[in-house]
Formats: structure tokens, sequence, C-alpha cells
């Protein structure tokens, strides 16, 4: 099963960290590898300078204006795929941007697109890396997430929020850097290496 269109019509600073631990499955190609996402990035679209939509519609960002629970991709630095779930009402652009995950199907295929990995953790450590394992090009651009039918789909969302996740600043912009929208699971060794102002919920102190 697919994940409800429904839970996807919220705000990408809503939304996101509900996603972690979400699966997202790809049949690309014929091949099927599952990724469960340890961490990701809200991009607010009008409200966002950091966001692609920021300006408005375009050819390119077109998909992020329409309805929730459709796969954004996009080409950076000329070598290089990543993909975002688009959220919100329909109308307004809102994504989250699959940063990292854990493969948890199709290991030997992810392997096979991802070469140059040491371990199965940095499989998908990383937007384009994730993007990789799963297929990802502009092929799958404005694909419905939601649908059984799609090669992409996402197969599962936590019922709630998990109570252990951390946030902190986004990777790679170079404006709103100070807003702290990435978001991770603070013990997925998946997650990437960029933890530095992260914030976790205290932990109680030790009795002296």
């Amino acid at each position: 099963m697919t994940v409800d269109r429904g839970r996807l019509a919220r705000p990408a600073l809503v939304l996101a960290p509900r996603m972690l631990g979400a699966v997202i499955v790809s049949e690309v190609g014929g091949e099927r590898v599952a990724v469960r996402l340890t961490e990701v990035e809200a991009y607010e679209g009008s409200a966002d300078p950091a966001s692609h939509a920021y300006r408005g519609p375009t050819a390119r960002t077109e998909v992020m204006f329409g309805p929730p629970g459709h796969l954004y991709c996009y080409f950076t630095y000329g070598m290089h795929w990543c993909a975002n779930v688009v959220c919100g009402v329909d109308g307004v652009a809102s994504a989250v941007l699959l940063r990292a995950g854990e493969v948890v199907e199709g290991v030997a295929v992810a392997r096979e697109r991802r070469p140059a990995a040491r371990r199965d953790t940095d499989l998908a450590r990383g937007p384009a890396r994730l993007a990789s394992c799963l297929g990802l090009s502009g092929g799958e651009n404005g694909v419905d997430l939601c649908s059984p039918e799609s090669t992409v789909r996402l197969e599962s969302m936590p019922a709630r929020r998990r109570p252990e996740i951390a946030s902190g600043p986004r990777v790679g912009i170079a404006v709103a850097t100070d807003r702290p929208w990435r978001f991770w699971l603070p013990d997925a060794p998946s997650v990437s290496v960029f933890k530095a102002g992260g914030r976790r919920r205290p932990r109680p102190r030790p009795a002296d």
C-alpha cells in the first residue's frame, strides 16, 4: 500500500520530521530498491529564499505547486539528481528534500548503482547518493508517490513524529542558513556528517 495523499497535505516544516522512518520504494528499471529515510530538509516555497520555488513557478519547479504526493527531481552541479516529496496544498509550493536513508531492500542493486560506496550505510548517505540508489533522474520528476501503479512510491510513514528527532541548519545553501529545518535520526549511521549546530531533546543528567 502507499501513503494516503492527505497525510502529505501539510507544510514542509510540519511534514519533514514526520517523514523520518518513512520508506520510499523504487522499481525504476524493473529493479526494486527501498530506502528508509533518516534525514530530510524542509523547503517552504515563497516563504523560503533557499527554495527553488521562492520566486514563483517555472518550468523547472511547476511540480512543486501541484498537489501533494508527487516527486520533484532536480539536477544539480551538472552531475547529480536529488529528490523531494511535494507537500502542502495544491497551488502553494512546499517540499521535503530526501537527504539520507538506509537501504532496506535491494542492497545488491544499490551497490551496482553506487560502486564507490565502502559500506552499506554509505549507499544513500546524502541526497545525490539516495537518488542514485533509487535510480532517480529527470524521468521520475512528477511521479505520483501515492499511486500503487507508480514506479516510485511512498509505501509507509510513521503514524506519529518520532520523539528522538534532532534538528539543525540546512546544508549546501547560501541563504536562510540559520533556519534549523534539517531533521534527522541521531543514532542512524546513514545520516550525513553535517551535524554541527544540531539540537535534540536533552537527556536527564545523572545524579552526582
